[in-house]
């Protein structure tokens, strides 16, 4: 079993009502070659993972069109919310929405091989140029979310543990959080995160970040093509 990501499809419908080539020539078709990838190197048995802005829908019925366009593809997708995912509503809600066919985090967390993924939003961190007061009481609740969800990993015995943000899990200058610290004390080993593009993409957190090795998958920075992250073994109980 395979286990790629991809983040900030920013899917609208079909054909798109806001098409993403208003940010780039590089954007033109970009769900298309997203797809085209997707199709030719994902298997049924595969694990895709999409760290957010999913959809400019702002209601859930609206972004119907966009899951259904992701359900339709191989492979089980996990997914957390982004800042532009409006639709998002409550796990129960989503479920029933897409049958159940796509696994949504929050609080919570997901097997994949002997995997556990975990995931939040996540938001910027203090420190950051665009950091206001404002930000700090969302900052304080997806760092909650966030320790939730690795406490119920840790909690069901898995120690390979992928952390799924949509937000980087530190500032503009690279400097430690609280993200990084729930990092080291649950012993993160992959940290992925979107969010990031152009300029900012180019100078995004990489490398090892106490003790995770971090990867930029938002899908302008990948060249529109999904990132295999690692080959894993079923999960054995």
């Amino acid at each position: 079993m395979k286990i790629f990501a991809i983040a900030d499809t920013h899917l609208s419908g079909e054909p798109p009502t806001k098409p993403m080539d208003i940010f780039g020539a590089h954007w033109h078709n970009h769900w298309e070659k997203i797809k085209a990838d997707w199709l030719d190197r994902v298997a049924a048995e595969d694990t895709v993972l999409l760290p957010g802005d999913i959809s400019w829908a702002m209601r859930l019925d609206d972004a119907l069109v966009d899951l259904n366009a992701i359900r339709q593809l191989p492979g089980r997708k996990i997914l957390v919310r982004g800042n532009h995912d409006y639709w998002w509503q409550t796990i129960s809600k989503m479920n029933k929405a897409v049958e159940n066919e796509l696994t949504f985090l929050q609080n919570s967390f997901a097997i994949a091989g002997d995997y556990a993924i975990c995931g939040s939003r996540g938001w910027l961190c203090p420190g950051d140029r665009s950091f206001t007061a404002e930000d700090n009481s969302i900052y304080q609740r997806e760092l909650l979310r966030v320790r939730a969800s690795l406490e119920a990993a840790t909690a069901a015995g898995f120690e390979k543990i992928i952390l799924m943000l949509h937000y980087p899990p530190v500032n503009d200058k690279h400097e430690p959080s609280g993200f990084t610290e729930l990092i080291g004390e649950f012993k993160v080993m992959l940290c992925l995160f979107g969010h990031l593009h152009s300029e900012s993409a180019a100078t995004a957190p990489s490398g090892i970040i106490n003790g995770a090795a971090c990867h930029l998958v938002a899908c302008d920075a990948l060249d529109f093509k999904l990132k295999l992250i690692l080959q894993s073994e079923p999960y054995r109980p």
